[in-house]
């Protein structure tokens, strides 16, 4: 598996929303490791994106979403839920890409005593499913994702899928934008 590098993340942010499919998102803590593949996505940005937590400038709550691309924005959601967003564009200018979704690949078992649902699919098809079952939690919060203990990884092999194109779930403001991304067919992705 090869690391992402910043770079990666220092671009447009519907650009690595739809790159970040297939990527696999790791969690490294002291009771195992977990992994899963990105199958769902969903871009957000700053002015102009009344949907984005930056659409109103810096907070204390939104600050990594200025900060250098390449870091982990993790927020509660509804006051109970953790999120994890990857901070995307160069540095100054908001933008982030919601993980809406993962295949499980290594350490299912811990997943499912983090998580204990009965059924594969349910474990990691939504955004705050995935988190909880990753052991991702608000301490996240400002991770460097090019680092070793939350990172993101290529596989190096050719892509074999295809990505389809919807409007963004569970939002009450540009709910039309198409900028959510996801793997055609995957059973992992959280709707279709």
């Amino acid at each position: 598996m090869i690391l992402l590098e910043r770079s990666f993340y220092a671009r447009d942010t519907r650009t690595v929303a739809r790159e970040l499919l297939g990527k696999a998102l790791v969690h490294r803590l002291p009771e195992g490791t977990v992994s899963g593949r990105i199958v769902e996505t969903e871009a957000y940005f700053g002015d102009g994106d009344p949907a984005s937590h930056a659409s109103r400038g810096r907070t204390p709550r939104n600050s990594i979403m200025f900060g250098q691309p390449g870091y982990a924005y993790v927020y509660l959601n509804y006051g109970m839920h953790c999120l994890l967003n990857v901070v995307t564009e160069e540095k100054g200018t908001p933008g982030a890409v919601l993980i809406r979704a993962l295949e499980p690949l290594e350490g299912i078992d811990l997943m499912f005593r983090r998580r204990p649902v009965k059924v594969l699919r349910e474990l990691t098809s939504g955004p705050a499913k995935l988190t909880q079952a990753m052991g991702i939690k608000l301490s996240c919060n400002g991770a460097d994702l090019t680092g070793k203990e939350l990172f993101i990884c290529a596989s190096g092999q050719k892509r074999s899928f295809l990505i389809k194109l919807s409007k963004r779930i569970g939002i009450s403001v540009a709910e039309n934008a198409l900028l959510r991304y996801y793997i055609e067919g995957n059973e992992f992705v959280s709707r279709r």
